[in-house]
């Protein structure tokens, strides 16, 4: 989803296939300036991230010596119920920060926050608009806002400079962090309760200081996120439960599993 973070080397991804136990395996192997192996799996498939310059008898061993692990996850992925896709229909309720928001539609210019006399805050939408798209737009707003105060408070807490902050919409990633383009996060965080949003921006912040998943890495976000291991936890289960909006969301959302 971005460059690798030790020296900004770019990373490539390439289609590969291989016999696994006698079952022919498609997967995508990403190769990047990381020191580590890694195989992952998602709603795309099966993915193998190694270092750049790996011969492939080494990164097809690595495969095999996790085949069962492999195979195993890749009947959960393709067994595991997807969510429906959410059309933006006047009334219909999603969540934003965990708590519900109604979308209306009105004749009005252009997207609108409102408060509801139930006290349910909605987004009215212009009735001679895209309705997927001007509700994408709107989220994604609110929701870069929204992290750039929470990214500058997290700084704050380490006594670091505040960097560029962005937003993603990556397949398998709820934020990144470049030191030299700064933090992204993933937009689709907003339909979430806030603490679990604090717990990817402490994790993407703590990266400004220690570039890897090191003991140290993991003692920085306890500094500043002590609950980082129930919030993860949280986080994944979270993940299952997120609205899609309209088809071209529903192409590229997952189960996104990890915070970079």
């Amino acid at each position: 989803m971005n460059l690798a973070r030790r020296g900004g080397t770019p990373a490539s991804e390439e289609p590969h296939h291989l016999d696994i136990e006698g079952t022919w395996v498609q997967l995508v192997l990403r190769r990047s300036a990381r020191r580590s192996f890694a195989l992952q799996v998602d709603h795309r498939g099966a993915r193998v991230s190694v270092p750049l310059r790996t011969p492939m008898v080494e990164v097809e061993r690595f495969v095999r010596g996790h085949g069962a692990w492999l195979l195993d996850r890749l009947r959960r992925s393709a067994d595991r119920p997807q969510a429906p896709t959410l059309v933006p229909a006047d009334g219909v309720e999603l969540p934003l920060f965990g708590r519900p928001l109604r979308l209306r539609h009105v004749d009005a210019r252009r997207a609108q926050w409102r408060l509801a006399a139930d006290g349910v805050e909605e987004l009215h939408l212009p009735s001679a608009v895209d309705a997927t798209l001007a509700v994408r737009k709107a989220l994604q707003a609110r929701a870069l806002a929204w992290y750039r105060g929470r990214v500058e408070e997290f700084c704050h807490r380490l006594g670091l400079p505040v960097p560029p902050v962005r937003l993603s919409s990556a397949r398998t990633r709820w934020g990144s962090c470049s030191s030299l383009s700064g933090i992204r996060l993933h937009w689709r965080l907003i339909h979430l309760v806030p603490e679990l949003i604090d717990y990817v921006v402490a994790h993407e912040v703590a990266h400004l200081r220690e570039m890897n998943h090191s003991p140290r890495f993991w003692a920085v976000v306890e500094s500043v996120y002590p609950a980082w291991r129930e919030a993860r936890a949280r986080l994944r289960a979270a993940a299952l439960t997120l609205p899609v909006i309209g088809a071209a969301e529903a192409a590229d959302a997952g189960f996104i599993d990890s915070e970079d």
